[in-house]
């Protein structure tokens, strides 16, 4: 079964303080549509503030998705895409004092391996490659 890479970033710290005031989750930078095709890999990113440090969950089609390496801020590899990976991800940040989430849609580039589209589409060729060889022979 393929897995999801969760990658990590830092979590965005404000600079201008050295003692840091407790803060929910806030999204600096949230997810954005995006589409892939088959084969291709793709990194969801997403950067989060807040204090204590948010802990990041990924959802796929609101199932959760195994973390694979760290919970942190930072983004979601998803490699060699399939239809399948295609959906609604989301991604929750929480600390203790709230919790925060964005989301956005991966879409699919390309066709669906439908094996009747595939038959036909075969057929039209074949009938096209037909079609030259006789234009060919005049």
């Amino acid at each position: 079964a393929k897995l999801a890479k969760i990658t990590s970033d830092p979590v965005s710290q404000d600079k201008g303080s050295k003692t840091q005031e407790p803060s929910a989750p806030v999204f600096t930078r949230k997810l954005r549509k995006a589409a892939v095709g088959a084969g291709c890999d793709i990194r969801l990113r997403v950067s989060v503030s807040g204090h204590p440090k948010p802990v990041l969950t990924w959802y796929h089609n609101d199932e959760l998705l195994p973390p694979s390496e760290a919970q942190e801020s930072g983004g979601l590899w998803i490699r060699d895409c399939r239809t399948t990976d295609a959906g609604l991800y989301t991604c929750l940040a929480t600390n203790e004092l709230g919790k925060a989430s964005c989301s956005a849609v991966l879409g699919w580039r390309g066709e669906r391996a439908d094996p009747q589209i595939l038959r036909s589409r075969q057929q039209g060729l074949l009938l096209a490659v037909l079609f030259s060889l006789r234009i060919c022979r005049i």
